[in-house]
């Protein structure tokens, strides 16, 4: 059966020294998350967009990703973040993808500070971003529209993606946390962490910090909260983890000619049952 019943991503982060958090696209991988013990998952427009063979580029609605999240949301007992990236276009519309959003039940979102319509941060060639006092306002406008104090809006910044130093980063990341940005979130493509600890080093800690550790994933959890991290994304792992799997599965199936030599490693029908909850709903039909 659905489970409704779930902690705001705000009580969460109150309740946890560090918040651990995993990409997903659909309630299965959200599912598989909160078992393997993650707080939180991350409603991944990258992920999102994969599940449907296209780029990360705003091609899909805001309606689109919406449903995504309230779908991941319902079947689980931990929140969801979702990945509003620019905010679905202008104020008008961050305004309108706060009220949709906290509607469907989902309490966290992160905006992006890149132009609309945005593409992925990990593609090659700039980014552009947009100025400061504009998106700064476009949090203000967020938090403004929100219904309830539990909604919590996570301003990301961009700057070190399109090439910008971390003194830029930190000017935008401050701006947004005085606009009202309940946590903002540094983000880096550099196959380091160094990016990322000299933004903390610079960093008065006015609200928490969100990374999303892609590009440096040797950074153990232990080290990254003694740095001062709040939240951390994982998230496309799991997305890469399928490609990987289904590949394999299916070129040996394909290539054998029957599927014994897989049958040890992948789920069982009875483990799908388990995930579905099929037991508590055939007890409805009675």
């Amino acid at each position: 059966m659905q489970r409704s019943i779930h902690p705001s991503f705000r009580s969460v982060l109150a309740d946890n020294e560090i918040v651990r958090v995993a990409g997903a696209n659909h309630a299965l991988g959200g599912l598989l998350a909160e078992e393997a013990g993650f707080q939180a998952v991350w409603s991944s427009s990258l992920e999102v967009s994969a599940s449907r063979a296209l780029p990360d580029a705003s091609i899909l609605s805001m309606t689109e990703y919406l449903e995504a999240a309230a779908n991941i949301q319902k079947a689980l007992r931990i929140p969801v973040v979702a990945d509003c990236d620019t905010g679905y276009g202008g104020n008008l519309n961050v305004a309108h993808m706060i009220h949709e959003f906290e509607a469907a039940g989902i309490t966290a979102v992160c905006m992006e500070d890149k132009l609309f319509p945005k593409m992925n941060s990990f593609v090659s060639g700039g980014q552009t971003l947009l100025p400061t006092k504009e998106f700064a306002d476009k949090i203000r406008i967020a938090k403004a529209a929100q219904a309830t104090r539990e909604m919590f809006v996570i301003g990301r910044t961009e700057a070190l993606i399109s090439g910008l130093d971390v003194q830029a980063a930190l000017e935008r990341a401050r701006a947004y946390a005085d606009a009202g940005a309940d946590a903002v979130l540094v983000h880096s493509k550099v196959r380091t962490r160094d990016q990322v600890l000299g933004f903390l080093d610079g960093w008065d800690f006015r609200v928490p910090v969100v990374i999303v550790p892609t590009t440096y994933p040797d950074w153990h959890i232990d080290e990254i909260k003694q740095a001062g991290v709040s939240v951390v994304i994982y998230a496309n792992q799991g997305l890469r983890a399928t490609v990987s799997a289904l590949r394999a599965t299916y070129r040996s199936v394909y290539e054998t000619g029957d599927s014994t030599a897989v049958e040890n490693s992948i789920a069982s029908v009875q483990d799908i049952f388990a995930l579905q909850r099929l037991e508590s709903w055939q007890k409805l039909d009675v």
